[in-house]
């Protein structure tokens, strides 16, 4: 697991890993039951510290990305509740597509914008659309 995080960002180190988790999973880098590596060596890895690696996969779990067995550690296992994955998604959205609106971005902009990203997490297949 390769795992990049910047150092000068104004993000939190914990949501760049919880987010950098995410889009591997998007990208089928990640598969159900994948084991993560240990919060001890994710830490090692990265050079940040333990508690900040647990909080991420803390937060991960709450999502319904990752299940935390004591035995295995951190393994992908995903959510399949869709509807209150939705109702996540659209409060989320709603904050996004009130930005764009704000910089006068449009409709035709956003739904080529989504379905570009979304392209690239389906390898490219436009039946997936």
């Amino acid at each position: 697991m390769i795992v990049t995080i910047d150092f000068n960002s104004d993000e939190a180190i914990y949501l760049q890993l919880c987010n950098q988790i995410i889009l591997g999973i998007a990208m089928e880098e990640f598969r159900e039951g994948d084991p993560l590596p240990s919060v001890r060596q994710l830490a090692d890895n990265i050079g940040i510290n333990m508690h900040t690696v647990n909080k991420a996969y803390t937060v991960l779990k709450q999502e319904g990305f990752v299940k935390l067995d004591r035995r295995k550690g951190a393994v992908i296992s995903l959510n399949a509740d869709k509807i209150r994955a939705l109702e996540e998604i659209e409060q989320q959205l709603r904050i996004v597509l009130a930005k764009a609106r704000c910089r006068n971005v449009t409709c035709q902009e956003i739904h080529e914008l989504v379905d570009q990203i979304f392209l690239e997490y389906t390898g490219g297949n436009s039946d997936a659309l």
